[in-house]
């Protein structure tokens, strides 16, 4: 059974959700892909359908509707949350450091309050203070979320505007790849996870691991934040993620400790699979 955890401490990512023309679709995808169950958590009386995904009953991500109004057209997109402990102090953060409001802040009935930002670069990220959802409950696992990911042209302002938003420090890591740490999070990790840093230093991780909540990558394309699943075998969920209507963008390959491969769904949304496989 899937470890389970319960909240984040404040400049974690916590959440991870895509809005689609077709829900449906989507659920049909993604449950094909990764197994698990949804539930529609949309508050009665509510337009549209917010479907959060299961793991061992445990909240693992969601699926939504397009926001009312919102052509058919949008692009599709996995949108990543950082935990934070005031939406509107964040949002306060966000512009003092070059970013834009895009949205909010606003409660999203009790289960939060939250806003959606760009940084300096333009890419979109949202904040999330909890009320009773308190993100994720099973991450790492095999068909859950792994990672989010920054690809942007500047990753020198993305470092600054990261670390004013949220305390994160930037390590780079070669190749183009920065790791984002927030000191001190293998503590939290430890919390339900004692083991935690022991594994990563028997596994011969880089330096300061224990303490990543995402990477970054040089890009001449647009800022934009991706997400990585974990997933227990990279080659058959690339098979099965193009049974399933989608498209294989790149095929697995082997990067250090981990096998991966990036996908798009059948309405657009683009994701990495990857599974861990030190030694």
């Amino acid at each position: 059974m899937a470890r389970a955890r319960d909240g984040y401490p404040a400049g974690v990512p916590c959440w991870i959700d895509t809005a689609q023309p077709d829900p449906t679709a989507e659920v049909a995808f993604y449950g094909g892909l990764f197994g698990g169950t949804f539930v529609d958590r949309m508050p009665a009386g509510e337009p549209g359908r917010y479907e959060v995904a299961h793991l061992d009953g445990r909240d693992v991500a969601a699926v939504s509707s397009l926001p009312p109004g919102a052509p058919p057209s949008t692009p599709t997109v996995w949108t990543t949350y950082v935990m934070v402990d005031s939406a509107d102090d964040a949002v306060t953060r966000a512009v003092a450091a070059g970013g834009e409001v895009v949205a909010g802040p606003f409660d999203v009935g009790d289960a939060g309050r939250t806003a959606v930002i760009t940084d300096p670069a333009g890419a979109p990220l949202a904040v999330w203070q909890a009320g009773r959802h308190r993100g994720a409950a099973v991450v790492n696992e095999p068909g859950s979320w792994n990672w989010s990911n920054l690809t942007t042209p500047d990753p020198e302002g993305a470092a600054a505007f990261y670390g004013a938003m949220f305390g994160w420090e930037a390590t780079e890591m070669g190749g183009g790849m920065t790791m984002w740490r927030l000191p001190g999070y293998a503590g939290f990790l430890e919390g339900f996870d004692p083991d935690l840093r022991r594994r990563h230093a028997e596994d011969g991780v880089p330096a300061g691991f224990s303490d990543a909540v995402g990477w970054m990558a040089a890009g001449d394309g647009p800022a934009q934040w991706g997400v990585t699943f974990a997933v227990d075998d990279t080659d058959a969920a690339a098979a099965r993620a193009a049974e399933l209507g989608g498209t294989v963008l790149v095929p697995p390959f082997d990067a250090d400790v981990v096998r991966m491969a990036a996908v798009r769904d059948p309405q657009g949304a683009e994701l990495t699979l990857s599974r861990y496989a030190p030694g």
